[in-house]
């Protein structure tokens, strides 16, 4: 075989390894983003306990035991107790604000989520918290977005209102695996990681999930930040309707 006969086998062979080799896909046909089918929390009323644990920047890890009430695109409550029995925490989003009340340290917000987000450099509003919660993708797919198909999962990229959100997303269940934010102008940050998974009634729900928030307060200290890692225990759909007391 002479040169040339060599240098075109190999030529061939080399195009023959990278046409086979596994590559993302992007999807721009309508017809093929037809397959991405995101799964969303169906629910009226809902109502959960999970363990808790909360390590703050300065160190300290609170354990303790998450009450969760939520009505669908309405309402998010939560209650945190470390133990015997005594409340630390208490917090209600709605469409409107964000409310939060610290018992033990006397700190607490009451805030639109505009006053928020130019407090603490973070964009939040119930829809997102909601979404990140039941690992849902955290807006709603649109044509814009970009997709992509890689083996198992799809990566999907959006960007809303300053901030952009990376999720990676099962094929095989259409929910959230994990989660990224970024900004150009905003040092807040959202991640979110969900290792585990178990029917509710039929839907696939995150039973563990792994929650990280900067924040960057206004201030000379600098963005600080707060992982929350949650376990559930017990999660019901119910159409009864629920309470959602805030104030003490």
């Amino acid at each position: 075989m002479n040169k040339f006969l060599r240098f075109s086998y190999l030529i061939l062979v080399l195009v023959i390894a990278a046409s086979c080799a596994r590559r993302p896909n992007l999807y721009t046909s309508d017809e093929i983003m037809e397959e991405f089918t995101p799964a969303y929390l169906e629910f009226t009323y809902l109502t959960a306990r999970a363990r808790v644990v909360l390590e703050e920047p300065n160190g300290k890890t609170t354990r303790g035991t998450l009450n969760l009430r939520a009505k669908k695109d309405s309402a998010l409550w939560f209650s945190i107790t470390p133990g015997l029995g005594i409340e630390a925490a208490r917090g209600l989003v709605t469409q409107e604000k964000i409310q939060f009340k610290d018992r033990i340290n006397g700190n607490a917000i009451d805030m639109t989520f505009q006053e928020f987000e130019e407090r603490f450099g973070l964009v939040l509003s119930l829809d997102l918290f909601q979404n990140v919660l039941f690992a849902n993708i955290p807006h709603e797919f649109s044509y814009r977005d970009r997709l992509l198909r890689v083996g198992r999962t799809f990566e999907l990229d959006q960007r809303r209102q300053r901030m952009a959100y990376h999720s990676i997303i099962s094929a095989r269940h259409g929910k959230v695996q994990e989660l990224e934010t970024s900004s150009q102008s905003m040092n807040g940050k959202l991640s979110a990681t969900y290792p585990e998974f178990k029917d509710l009634e039929n839907q696939p729900f995150p039973y563990r999930m792994l929650l990280k928030l900067i924040f960057d307060p206004q201030d000379d200290n600098g963005p600080v930040e707060t992982t929350v890692n949650l376990e559930m225990n017990r999660v019901e759909l119910v159409d009864d309707p629920l309470t959602f007391p805030y104030n003490y």
